[in-house]
C-alpha cells in the first residue's frame, strides 16, 4: 500500500508541476507579444539612417493602402432584390417595374450583374 500512496503522490505533484509549467509558459507567451510589438515600433531608432529611411518607406506604403479605396465586393442578385422589393412594398411597384424595363428585362433575374449598381442607384431615388 506504500508504493500505491507514493505513486498517488508523485501523479498529484507532476500535475502541479504541469499547471505550473503552463502558467509560466502562457506568462512568456504574453510577455514576448507585448516585447515584440515594443521592438517593432523601436527598430527604426535602433538601426540608424537605414532603418529609418526603411520604416518612412513602409509608413508611405501602408499610407497609400490606407487612402485606396478597398474594392467594393459586386453586388448579388439577392442584395439587389432585396432593395427593389422594399420599394414595392413602399407603394413604388411602378417604379420598380419601369426600372426593370429601363434596364431592358421584365424580370430582374433577367438584368446584367454588371448594371446592378447603376439599378440600385436609380432605386434609391425612389
Amino acid at each position: 500500500m506504500g508504493k500505491v500512496k507514493l505513486l498517488l503522490d508523485v501523479i498529484g505533484d507532476l500535475r502541479s508541476l504541469a499547471d505550473s509549467l503552463q502558467a509560466v509558459a502562457d506568462a512568456v507567451a504574453d510577455n514576448g507579444a507585448a516585447e515584440a510589438e515594443l521592438t517593432t515600433t523601436k527598430e527604426p531608432e535602433k538601426a540608424g539612417k537605414a532603418g529609418r529611411a526603411a520604416a518612412k518607406n513602409t509608413a508611405k506604403k501602408d499610407a497609400k493602402a490606407a487612402k485606396q479605396e478597398p474594392e467594393e465586393k459586386p453586388l448579388t442578385l439577392e442584395e439587389v432584390r432585396a432593395v427593389l422589393a422594399e420599394k414595392s412594398r413602399s407603394g413604388h411597384t411602378d417604379e420598380v417595374r419601369g426600372l426593370l424595363a429601363k434596364h431592358g428585362a421584365d424580370k430582374l433575374s433577367e438584368i446584367d450583374p454588371a448594371e446592378y449598381p447603376a439599378l440600385l442607384a436609380e432605386a434609391e431615388v425612389l
